[in-house]
């Protein structure tokens, strides 16, 4: 039997989320604004719910394209909050559209992906925890993050949204030391 980290449950999107994504290093600017963005979703809600939706999500937000999201307007907000497909929260689709406004900045001067991953130079940080109990909800690292993405403009990036996009992203390792993924992330 397969060990995995026991927030993953059962549904095979979780599995398939925990097996292949979850924890492996990206590296793409793009795909990294998307996962933050997603994470700020899922505030309030459980990640299932985001990634049952996400293909929704990439349609409704022209892919996560940050370049033309930043165009967008009143009428796209309205557009977006008719769509059941996604999270209608209108804070959070009006904070998408800054935050792309707020990528656009930090892309053009240093690279969005040189941004994050500088925070850990450039490797992902290895943890070992025993039991779900042993990973934190936020770090102080995720705070400083979470506080220079919030000066730079973003929104809806507190440090507990941060530290749950550094681990989704890989810049931290957080599966447990029993799961079959640690290992095989552990670089």
């Amino acid at each position: 039997m397969t060990e995995r980290c026991s927030w993953c449950g059962t549904e095979p999107i979780y599995l398939d989320y925990h097996d292949t994504e979850w924890g492996v290093p990206e590296w793409d600017a793009r795909a990294l604004w998307e996962k933050l963005i997603l994470d700020g979703f899922q505030a309030g809600l459980s990640w299932i719910t985001i990634l049952k939706k996400r293909d929704n999500f990439r349609a409704a937000f022209a892919n996560f394209d940050p370049d033309l999201i930043a165009q967008w307007g009143e009428a796209d907000v309205m557009r977006l909050l008719e769509n059941p497909g996604i999270i209608r929260h209108r804070g959070k689709i009006e904070a998408t559209i800054g935050n792309a406004k707020a990528y656009q900045k930090i892309h053009s001067n240093e690279g969005f992906d040189n941004f994050l991953w500088g925070y850990v130079d450039g490797q992902p940080l290895q943890n070992n925890p025993r039991t779900m109990a042993d990973v934190p909800a936020s770090t102080p690292l995720s705070e400083q993050i979470s506080k220079d993405l919030r000066k730079a403009g973003f929104r809806f990036v507190g440090p507990t949204i941060v530290y749950a996009f550094m681990q989704a992203v890989g810049m931290v390792n957080d599966h447990v030391t029993t799961c079959h993924r640690h290992k095989d992330l552990a670089g």
